[in-house]
């Protein structure tokens, strides 16, 4: 049988350990936006899709933050109840301009 490359297909590779601080630099590079995953991993000589696990771990960590975070929940119910009312004056406005323009149409 032929050997690939010159290497045994039975033997098992062995697992790169990362620090946590190089897992979470790496993710970092990603956040910036400057360069996508897949250019990210290559300079790093890394797999693509650990990589992309790295960043799908640390956006949900973000978010279970987010969540838990008190001021962001107190924000929220804030911005909702904005929004409510922001929502019934448009409709307020909506319904007037409707019979303003009725009202001067008849005219």
């Amino acid at each position: 049988m032929l050997e690939m490359s010159g290497e045994n297909p039975k033997e098992k590779k062995t697992r790169r350990k990362f620090e946590p601080e190089f897992k979470n630099d790496a993710v970092r590079l990603v956040e910036l936006g400057s360069q996508s995953i897949k250019e990210v991993a290559t300079e790093l000589d890394m797999s693509e899709a650990t990589l992309l696990n790295w960043v799908k771990s640390a956006r949900k960590t973000k978010n279970i933050k987010a969540i838990n975070n008190p001021d962001i929940i107190e924000e929220i119910r804030r911005l909702r109840k904005e929004n409510e009312r922001l929502r019934m004056e448009k409709e307020i406005l909506k319904r007037f301009s409707a019979f303003w323009v009725k009202e001067t149409s008849e005219r």
